[in-house]
């Protein structure tokens, strides 16, 4: 085991440099509010969850507050919920984030790709290549946009045969 863990410390290590220099600029006050989950990379914790969203809400201490809300197996099905926080990562003019939704563990939010004009939408990824999200303001995504950012995902070294579309509300 004591060897194992080395190993995925340096893996991660060397994709968190790899990530770094494409992490955007971001406004925290424009990042704040509702974001739609339009495709990611599977996880336990999101397993058969539809209509995700998070909200984030700037509190006065600079922190983030982070909610994550779907519904289990369906749009139609039983709302689940997660509050979390985050924090800036350094600068918080950076989109580098700190995000923690179980009590002192956090984990890089990096925002990889962003509307900067109008904050339509957003790539975020992690310090491993095995956390992915597309975000939208919107519950539906346009699928050249979504094909660009796919693109994008892949040109970073992102695994895209992983990505899942995440059922949304029609508009």
């Amino acid at each position: 085991m004591f060897f194992i863990l080395p190993g995925l410390f340096s893996c991660s290590t060397s994709w968190s440099a790899k990530m770094k220099p494409h992490i955007q600029p971001v406004e925290l006050q424009k990042y704040t509010g509702v974001w739609y989950e339009i495709a990611r990379f599977p996880h336990r914790f999101e397993r058969d969850l539809a209509g995700v969203t998070a909200t984030y809400t700037l509190l006065p201490d600079g922190k983030i507050r982070v909610e994550n809300k779907g519904f289990k197996g369906g749009l139609d099905g039983e709302m689940s919920n997660v509050t979390g926080k985050a924090k800036p990562a350094g600068d918080p003019g950076i989109g580098h984030l700190k995000v923690s939704f179980f009590w002192i563990f956090y984990a890089d939010y990096y925002i990889l790709a962003l509307d900067q004009a109008n904050y339509s939408w957003a790539l975020i990824g992690s310090s491993s290549p095995n956390f992915l999200w597309i975000l939208s303001r919107k519950p539906q995504m346009e699928k050249p946009l979504l094909d660009s950012l796919i693109n994008r995902a892949s040109e970073l070294g992102y695994d895209i045969s992983k990505l899942e579309l995440v059922p949304q509300p029609a508009l």
